[in-house]
């Protein structure tokens, strides 16, 4: 079963085309899964690979969405596994970016200091410096950049979301863990890390998430400590976030592990859970609304495991393009 679930993750690999180190954004082909040079956007201290895919008519000032694969997969056998994205990027002007983690069983690092802490030289550094060169490159709306994964691709979707707040405006994951769970671990991947966090047993208040949620990214010189809703009184705005998970989950723990992320996400934004809806977005669904369910909602899966579906429609509904 456990293997099963992996291979279901990972998927199989899209038709990818090679392209020559860009000039410009206007030198990547259109409408077709394209791999980008790793020089084109820098930083690479923990040697990731890229994927793009864009639209045909991608208009001024895009969207763009950052989509993280999970552990033994890759950037080309996520797009693959959402391939919906692709279809939407037409009428809805966005771009999608698929890097690959090459480390640790493709798993993405969200157990070392290097990738815990804002500009720490690990996988988050890379994925921060791919974003910003994407946003540059196609001129793209900055309040407009979005994040999604399944599995380890959830896992990194926090990380990101607390190492670099100011990136991303919505998260939208699958059957992940809070931020910072595997600090500490060996390793990232299911043959690596300590699996104390995976099986549910790291424990903390919301308070207690939400501090380790802001040790991640300290302030820059100059930033004052906001106050409000969103800014956690540390002066960033972080993103609202949507969390997804299976009640069936005996690989990343959903009992737990759902729950702390709630809690976690629920304290940075200041936000009780309200109520719950039945069915939504489907039959089988429940959806959880913490406030007034526009700065934390979890959808909990009932009698689905780890593959929790991608539900593309409602991510672009929960981004807001």
């Amino acid at each position: 079963m456990l293997f099963k679930s992996l291979v279901l993750l990972a998927g199989t690999a899209a038709v990818t085309h090679g392209a020559p180190s860009p000039s410009s954004a206007n030198d990547i082909p259109r409408d077709v899964l394209t791999q980008i040079p790793s020089g084109s956007w820098g930083t690479n201290p923990t040697n990731l690979l890229l994927h793009l895919y864009a639209p045909s008519n991608l208009t001024a000032r895009p969207s763009i969405i950052l989509a993280l694969h999970g552990c033994f997969g890759s950037g080309p056998s996520h797009a693959e596994m959402t391939q919906a994205f692709q279809t939407l990027s037409t009428p809805h002007n966005f771009l999608v970016l698929y890097p690959s983690s090459i480390n640790d069983n493709n798993c993405w690092d969200v157990a070392s200091p290097s990738s815990l802490t804002r500009d720490g030289g690990g996988d988050s550094t890379t994925l921060a410096a791919i974003v910003r060169w994407a946003t540059t490159a196609f001129h793209a709306d900055p309040k407009k950049v979005f994040i999604t994964g399944s599995s380890s691709g959830c896992m990194m979707s926090n990380v990101m979301a607390s190492t670099y707040p100011d990136l991303f405006s919505a998260v939208s994951c699958y059957s992940g863990v809070p931020a910072g769970c595997l600090a500490g671990s060996p390793g990232s991947s299911p043959i690596s890390a300590d699996q104390t966090c995976a099986n549910g047993g790291i424990r903390k208040t919301g308070d207690e998430w939400a501090e380790v949620v802001r040790g991640m990214a300290p302030l820059p010189e100059g930033k004052g400590k906001g106050k409000g809703k969103g800014k956690s009184n540390r002066g960033w705005k972080y993103p609202k976030v949507q969390t997804w998970h299976g009640d069936n989950d005996f690989f990343v723990n959903y009992f737990h592990n759902f729950e702390e992320q709630l809690k976690q996400w629920g304290a940075i934004h200041e936000v009780e859970f309200t109520r719950n809806e039945t069915n939504v977005p489907a039959a089988g669904y429940t959806k959880m609304v913490f406030g007034d369910g526009t700065k934390l909602v979890g959808y909990s899966a009932s009698g689905v495991g780890h593959v929790v579906p991608q539900h593309e429609v409602v991510d672009l509904e929960w981004f807001g393009i």
